[in-house]
């Protein structure tokens, strides 16, 4: 048997981030399967894993950061240079999956390991890397991931961490010892999970984020044991219900065996539930996020909220997704936002009696460039990804929001001419796994606007494609931004600081005032015709701009609408669209 560490050490949270990596990735497929609340959209395990994959990856770099300090001192491990401490470690898998969370569960483990990353790291005079200090540890995580949900519900994967807390409080001995008390605890209460909440005896299965965090706690276990325990689920009945609805591939995210989850935050029956869900993280201080809380919890349901020190993870479920960005952008700076659309006929938006959520037809997912813009896209029906000034996504995010929209045809929408062979690698993914896809070269937010302002799901899907490319190509796109450095550009040499309109992706104005500067952009995009002019105006636009820029249109130009919209922090002073 391999040798295992006897106490908790940065050694030890890094072979546990993997093997737990390893354990979900091997459930993650069935943990999809029996996923059917808060909502059944058939996710629930590819949320944990790619939580913990964030938080291993955050680990693995803390590690590499202190073996390349540790040759770059000449020393070693015995030296202290070659291997980081395990206040560094535990600090950098909380914050790993705290900025990775994915979904509702995801989150809840984010908290989890957050709580215990508050003690085992906590200074103090008695190192918390015993037994003793892991039973603290779980407890504090247990009881952190609680107080992060706006309402506790019993039967999920808070009963079943604070189960696992409870029973590794009665185990006296060293890690493996409690860690191993923990687990059983766990599996007993996700067993029992079926009883207590309604949803899940009807579909015969265990709670989906219970049974993710018994993978993980059976990870902590064979860290300190060198032994995996043999995963049990319970009775025999439970045990066989799980594997007959895990057969049954077809019904992943679409319900669980005719199943209607018409369940909401507490359990009760719903007659409908919000229609979107709504991610992100936010910059913001202890008393600007109590205050979001309230009026996230007045919004809509299944609000968790995690995190401290300045940094959270927010999600929530909603019908109004801007007013839930919105709420966060006055409560701080949210990032990395993530708006997925539940759809129509969704167990989650449908009343009792309504058929299981199928997977849709045709969804829209597009690229946004900041947070008006992405309530906005999502509003119309789009899933949306954010995309932030020198932070473009990656072709496995575009995939990620593919799978999210659920649907056998989707549109890409790139919305940036850079992003075209990322979206096509997306794309290509995409079809092999069974998605027809079809990728609209759009280069601008606003040729996405003009696209989805066409978009028709009942269409024929080439149809649609060919009336979506057809506005975004009749629509010439413009933007004002501020020169970073002195620069050579079509229209002449330009300094740091100068105010430049782009049309066509290419700077055409050079200018000191940006009002003047989006005059003139504008003037000469409708000096070939046009019908309708949209502004998206960034945090830092002038107040003013949007009320000159329309009354110019107005008085030199008959017969030519304008539509105005907020996009928040894009990077960009103002977008300017020209049907």
């Amino acid at each position: 048997m391999p040798q295992v560490p006897q106490t908790f050490d940065a050694l030890a949270v890094r072979t546990w981030c993997g093997l737990a990596l390893e354990a979900l990735g091997r459930a993650r497929e069935e943990i999809d399967a029996i996923n059917v609340y808060p909502v059944a959209d058939g996710d629930t395990g590819t949320n944990l894993y790619l939580t913990v994959e964030s938080a291993t990856a955050a680990v693995e770099a803390v590690f590499a950061g202190h073996e390349v300090g540790g040759r770059e001192a000449g020393g070693g491990d015995e030296a202290g240079g070659g291997r980081p401490t395990l206040a560094d470690a535990v600090r950098a898998m909380a914050h790993g999956a705290l900025i990775g969370a994915r979904g509702n569960s995801g989150t809840i483990l984010a908290q989890l390991l957050r709580g215990m990353a508050q003690v085992l790291a906590a200074d103090s005079e008695t190192a918390h890397t015993d037994g003793p200090g892991l039973r603290l540890a779980l407890r504090q995580a247990a009881d952190s991931a609680r107080q992060a949900v706006a309402h506790p519900v019993e039967g999920t994967v808070l009963t079943v961490a604070s189960a696992a807390a409870d029973a590794a409080n009665g185990a006296e001995g060293d890690c493996g010892t409690v860690a191993r008390a923990a687990y059983e605890g766990a599996r007993a209460a996700l067993a029992a999970t079926p009883g207590q909440l309604a949803v899940l005896e009807r579909a015969g299965v265990v709670d989906a984020g219970g049974r993710g965090l018994v993978a993980v706690l059976a990870a902590l276990v064979e860290t300190f044991t060198g032994e995996a325990p043999r995963m049990r689920l319970g009775s025999p009945e439970v045990h066989a219900r799980v594997a007959a609805v895990v057969t049954h591939v077809d019904i992943v995210g679409a319900g669980i065996g005719g199943v209607h989850p018409d369940v909401c935050e507490d359990g009760a029956p719903e007659e409908g539930g919000p229609a979107f869900e709504v991610i992100y993280l936010l910059e913001a201080e202890d008393a600007a996020v109590d205050r979001l809380r309230g009026r996230l919890d007045l919004l809509g349901n299944s609000l968790v909220v995690v995190g401290g020190d300045g940094l959270w993870n927010v999600h929530v479920h909603v019908d109004d997704a801007g007013a839930a960005v919105e709420a966060g952008v006055e409560a701080g700076r949210p990032y990395r936002i993530r708006i997925t659309h539940f759809g129509l006929g969704d167990v989650h938006t449908g009343g009792p009696g309504r058929p299981p959520r199928e997977r849709a037809q045709r969804a829209v997912v597009a690229v946004v460039p900041g947070e008006g813009l992405a309530g906005l896209y999502a509003e119309a029906g789009a899933t949306t990804v954010l995309a932030r000034p020198g932070e473009p996504p990656a072709s496995g995010e575009l995939v990620e929001a593919v799978r999210r929209a659920h649907a056998r045809e989707v549109v890409l929408l790139p919305n940036d001419a850079e992003l075209r062979h990322t979206a096509a690698a997306a794309a290509e993914q995409a079809r092999a796994d069974g998605v027809r896809v079809a990728l609209i070269p759009t280069r601008s937010a606003v040729q996405g606007i003009a696209a989805l302002a066409v978009h028709e799901p009942e269409r024929r899907f080439d149809e649609d494609v060919v009336a979506m490319t057809s506005a975004a190509g009749a629509t010439r796109y413009a933007e004002v931004v501020v020169a970073e450095r002195q620069s050579w550009t079509m229209a002449g040499i330009c300094q740091a600081g100068d105010v430049l309109g782009l049309i066509d992706g290419d700077v055409a104005v050079i200018g000191s005032d940006i009002t003047t500067t989006a005059e003139s952009v504008l003037d000469r995009m409708l000096s070939a015709g046009g019908e309708m002019v949209t502004l998206v105006l960034g945090d830092e636009a002038p107040d003013a701009i949007a009320a000159h820029l329309e009354s110019r249109v107005r008085e030199s130009y008959l017969a030519v609408d304008t539509v105005v919209y907020r996009g928040g922090r894009q990077g960009a002073l103002l977008l300017i669209g020209v049907e």
